[in-house]
């Protein structure tokens, strides 16, 4: 990914809004669960809420969990006045390998390679990843399996599952947008199995040199959750 000096294009507040309902939609109707996430409002993410003090990405909704949805009337609700981020729920149709950008670029690679090898008759290998301006990379698989011991030390990777979430294309974080590095069309919708996806992991830990970015703590499912 390449960095530059130039801030990234943000569209009209209207035209933002209609681009990001219309990504909402496109998720919903393939039964990802979405829900609204704050809005970026210079350097901080305002969700409207006055007693809210979280300055990060985060839901609108309080109860974001139990309201999130894939009917689109709600979404249309939603996204009605304001151009919300785009969060999806994750532990339900997928979970998220978080991971950063230089382990996320060499497990694409491999993914790709190893279904070459492979063929679809193999483990697949293949399926969405979204990708921050702040150098993450998120690899959606299929829901319900813990992270192998190898990862689950690692402050650098993070799964998201039930009572978590994501940022979705076309949200802008403070970095810049999220955006498809394998977008859900090109795999049509299907995702890969996690200990697959997880397994190319472990084998790429080995050949990335250089220091592991420190995640913060509260960015994790246990404590996204409640």
């Amino acid at each position: 990914m390449q960095w530059t000096g130039h801030r990234p294009f943000v569209p009209p507040p209207p035209l933002d809004r209609l681009r990001l309902r219309r990504a909402a939609l496109r998720y919903a109707r393939h039964g990802w669960a979405v829900t609204p996430g704050a809005r970026l409002t210079r350097h901080r993410f305002a969700c409207g809420r006055p007693d809210c003090s979280i300055m990060a990405c985060h839901p609108t909704l309080e109860s974001w969990e139990d309201s999130a949805s894939t009917d689109p009337a709600d979404v249309h609700a939603w996204w009605r006045r304001e151009p919300h981020t785009v969060l999806l729920v994750t532990g339900r149709r997928f979970d998220v390998l978080e991971v950063p950008a230089a382990l996320g670029l060499r497990v694409l690679g491999r993914a790709r390679l190893h279904t070459g090898l492979f063929g679809v008759a193999g483990a697949d290998a293949r399926g969405p990843v979204a990708v921050t301006a702040a150098g993450r990379w998120m690899f959606l698989v299929q829901p319900g399996t813990p992270l192998r011991p190898e990862l689950d030390h690692r402050l650098d990777v993070v799964r998201h599952g039930a009572g978590s979430w994501i940022p979705a294309a076309p949200s802008r974080m403070a970095e810049g947008p999220v955006r498809w590095a394998v977008p859900p069309e090109e795999t049509q919708w299907r995702l890969p199995g996690a200990a697959v996806v997880q397994g190319l992991l472990t084998d790429a830990l080995g050949t990335v040199r250089g220091p592991r970015l420190r995640v913060p703590r509260q960015l994790s499912t246990a404590r996204r959750g409640g």
